[in-house]
């Protein structure tokens, strides 16, 4: 049988040919007898009007739109590789993606944020064309043949390729399909979360089960425009970040929005805190589950369905609440000391992860695949425990990773791009609590003698070479790091600054005592 991921769209269209695919907001684009016509036809377009052969991959630079969709699966119908690229980032970080990962084409709203490939503007003469052609049979493929080749970054800040084939994201879909929500013909899915992330992947369970997709036409997240989409179609589904479901449940309390249509929102991205996740049950009913993965094993290490989470919450389990559930079908969790060894139940260590989902490795990076999947394991660089119910409950983000409105953001990419101003000689990126957005950037300077840089001058220097919403949103000025005495930076020391009010006090004059 072959594994490629559209020939479950191709299986969909016959089980369900005149059944709405695809809506723009409220407005109805296509069944998916029509959906997978296009499909086919674009797979044609990708592989004899521009000539791409199998394996090759193809950048997806844009914010949510219709067009994600039939681009995705055309890429997946010609035996192409997507790689899927969050349009919010800078041109830099956008180019150094392409260029790692020798895509030779491009798809964009907009030409001029992406260099480096040929470029497709969606909408244009070029993109109508590629449609022209009659379809094409689904390619055969491997079970290890690329299909979602997505960038991710350690505490290095050097972006990782981190690579998906086909039958990852098989697995991946059937977890979901077994584990987390069950699907049925006729859902939908609400894309209010980026579809380069998450949210586009989540489009493989439902689109195999006969599950409309919706796209707000805002292409992006708004708690109003979210509640009227959840109120207008059946049976709605959204994956979002915990900042996102603060904000519908704030919407909903305040207007008191008509949610009853809601089947589920799944939470991912970074972990809910408790208080979060009850005031979201009490709101908007037991339509909460919760999901924890990462890129190289995505959306499925372990997962909280909407009916576990409102049991808990119906018999006050704090403990179950503050977890992220239990591995999912075929998937096995470890929690391992320095060495690997399996820790005991109850003990804190890292959390390694295998099974069918877990990626093939990082691309064009053997290093780092041999680093990260030693031993047959994944190692996430997340510390948890597991209880004797075999429920996760993570502790800590070893990588330091900032998670802020679900995004990551990492401490290094920020600290290079500020080390490259002439007047700092030190820096130290972490994050703080943020009532709305989870985390918050802040930027801990060490300015070079004599030199004087205000948070202004910074700020635009970072908006020149990152993307906005990786920058600082605040920086505090200090006359040294503190440090251990082999020369590490102490985040901890960091962090009790910024607890008592650091920003307010003098923090020019605080002195840092040596470990």
């Amino acid at each position: 049988m072959n594994p490629n991921l559209a020939q479950m769209l191709v299986r969909t269209a016959r089980a369900y040919p005149d059944q709405a695919a695809l809506y723009l907001g409220t407005e109805r684009l296509c069944t998916f007898e029509q959906l997978a016509d296009r499909v086919a036809r674009c797979a044609c377009g990708l592989r004899d009007w521009l000539g791409l052969q199998a394996g090759d991959r193809v950048a997806l630079v844009m914010k949510n739109c219709p067009q994600y969709v039939e681009l995705l699966y055309g890429i997946w119908h010609a035996g192409l590789c997507a790689v899927p690229i969050n349009a919010r980032l800078h041109p830099r970080e956008i180019e150094g993606i392409l260029h790692d990962s020798g895509a030779r084409v491009s798809f964009a709203a907009d030409a001029e944020a992406v260099s480096g490939a040929r470029t497709i503007v969606v909408g244009s003469t070029d993109y109508h064309a590629l449609f022209a052609a009659h379809g094409m049979p689904v390619t055969d493929v491997s079970e290890d043949a690329l299909a979602w080749l997505f960038y991710t970054s350690g505490t290095t800040g050097k972006p990782k390729g981190v690579m998906l084939s086909h039958r990852n994201l098989g697995a991946m879909s059937h977890a979901y399909a077994s584990a987390v929500t069950r699907i049925l013909p006729g859902d939908s899915l609400i894309h209010a979360a980026p579809m380069s992330h998450g949210s586009g992947l989540y489009l493989v369970p439902h689109m195999a089960e006969g599950a409309s997709q919706v796209v707000p036409p805002s292409g992006g997240f708004d708690a109003g425009e979210l509640a009227g989409l959840v109120a207008a179609h059946q049976r709605p589904s959204v994956f979002a970040a915990p900042t996102m479901l603060n904000r519908l449940v704030e919407y909903a309390r305040r207007t008191r929005a008509d949610v009853s249509n809601l089947k589920v929102v799944v939470c991912g991205g970074a972990p809910l805190y408790v208080e979060d996740e009850i005031a979201a049950v009490e709101c908007l009913g037991p339509r909460i589950a919760q999901i924890y993965g990462q890129g190289e094993s995505p959306m499925t290490i372990t997962a909280q369905s909407s009916h576990e989470i409102g049991r808990a919450y119906a018999v006050g389990d704090l403990k179950a609440l503050a977890s992220v559930g239990h591995a999912l079908p075929g998937v096995e969790i470890r929690i391992a000391d320095a060495g690997d060894r399996a820790l005991p139940v109850g003990e804190v260590g890292e959390v390694l992860v295998r099974g069918p989902t877990v990626m093939q490795g990082y691309w064009n990076n053997p290093e780092a695949s041999v680093a990260t999947l030693r031993n047959g394991w994944l190692h996430t660089g997340d510390v948890g425990c597991v209880d004797e119910q075999g429920q996760l409950t993570l502790k800590d983000r070893s990588k330091d990773t900032i998670i802020s409105g679900g995004s990551n953001i990492y401490p290094r990419e920020v600290e290079d791009a500020l080390l490259a101003h002439a007047a700092v000689a030190e820096v130290s990126v972490l994050g703080r609590r943020h009532p709305v957005w989870g985390e918050e950037v802040v930027a801990v300077v060490v300015l070079k003698a004599g030199m004087r840089m205000t948070q202004s001058e910074l700020d635009q220097w970072c908006l020149r070479r990152i993307a906005r919403f990786k920058r600082p949103k605040a920086y505090l000025f200090v006359n040294a790091l503190p440090k251990n005495s082999n020369g590490k930076v102490l985040k901890t020391a960091l962090r009790e600054l910024l607890a008592q009010g650091g920003e307010q006090a003098n923090a020019r004059t605080w002195r840092w005592q040596l470990a």
